[in-house]
């Protein structure tokens, strides 16, 4: 076994381990085993846990992002400093600045990649054990070659192998295999492609836009629905639902995260204040600068009441008649 095979044989455990667990749950609930439906719902449980878990490093990779965003003019004027400077000790002292600047805002410039550097290792080690299966092959825990057998003749609809790739399809001239990766392919990319659109376009601020992050941002809108063109070629049927749900997962939590934790100042916060500011007339409140107004006007009455001067004259005594 090499390296590479040892370090993703854990991996790949936890990912047979789930999907199995899936297909029991399904098969007991009345299930063909054998059916590609049966298969695809495990996949989609997959999706769901392994996504679900990663939700803490998401919103710490949404926090990381919106900081270096933030950054980015203090970034430019360190690079503007030592433009033209080649010397060792110029690039050593922007070097140092830069990351001096990242710590902080309490970010670096690589805390936005950590979700898909985990999900990458994840996607290889499923395209490897649905590779297994598809070959007849038992995996490193759970999945049997019996479980292998079934999923490798599975069939979505009796008519669509999830085994097959869309290459495949038509090289073979199957019908229902080229019209289901085509659709698979096109919702694919048109969640990937509104997803990242709604970010830029509705969760960013006006100064975010004008950083070079934002450039790039922009270019791999347009690159990666090709990436995906090319791998859903490639990629099996079971592969690409993965990658199907997936998306859709991501698109569903983003909308969340827009709409209830937008950006401070883009145009999401903006609609958000809207919304809020309707919702408090309707229930006849003030907006919410006044009543923060109000509370702080009454914090300081109640203060200033606190802090009133006590007299230190004795009580008079009552003479007697």
């Amino acid at each position: 076994m090499d390296i590479f095979a040892l370090l993703m044989w854990p991996i790949k455990w936890v990912i047979e381990a789930i999907l199995v667990g899936f297909h029991w749950i399904v098969t007991s609930l009345g299930g063909d085993p054998g059916s590609g439906l049966t298969w695809v719902l495990s996949i989609v449980g997959l999706v769901l846990v392994i996504r679900s878990a990663m939700i803490p490093l998401t919103v710490r990779q949404i926090v990381s992002s919106r900081k270096s965003l933030e950054i980015q003019p203090e970034i430019q004027r360190i690079q503007k400093k030592y433009k033209g400077k080649k010397d060792q000790f110029s690039r050593e002292a922007m070097q140092r600045e830069t990351m001096e600047a990242y710590r902080k805002a309490g970010t670096n410039p690589f805390a936005s990649c950590l979700p898909l550097l985990i999900q990458m290792p994840i996607f290889l080690g499923l395209v490897q054990v649905l590779t297994d299966a598809n070959n007849r092959k038992p995996g490193v825990g759970l999945l049997t070659q019996d479980l292998a057998i079934k999923f490798s003749e599975s069939t979505l609809f009796d008519v669509v192998p999830l085994h097959m790739t869309m290459q495949a399809g038509f090289e073979e001239a199957n019908v229902p295999v080229i019209i289901t990766s085509i659709v698979l392919t096109l919702i694919m990319c048109a969640t990937q492609f509104y997803t990242q659109l709604q970010i830029m376009t509705k969760n960013q601020t006006p100064a975010m836009k004008e950083s070079p992050m934002y450039k790039q941002q922009r270019v791999l809108l347009y690159i990666i629905p090709v990436f995906l063109l090319v791998s859903a070629w490639l990629f099996p049927l079971g592969t690409m639902f993965y990658w199907l749900v997936s998306n859709i997962y991501t698109l569903v939590q983003q909308l969340i995260i827009i709409s209830k934790l937008p950006t401070p100042g883009s145009e999401a916060a903006l609609a958000r204040e809207a919304r809020m500011a309707r919702k408090r007339q309707r229930m006849g409140l003030p907006p919410a600068d006044e009543a923060v107004a109000v509370e702080t006007q009454a914090e300081i009455d109640l203060r200033t009441q606190r802090q009133q001067p006590r007299s230190k004259k004795p009580k008079s005594k009552r003479e007697d008649d």
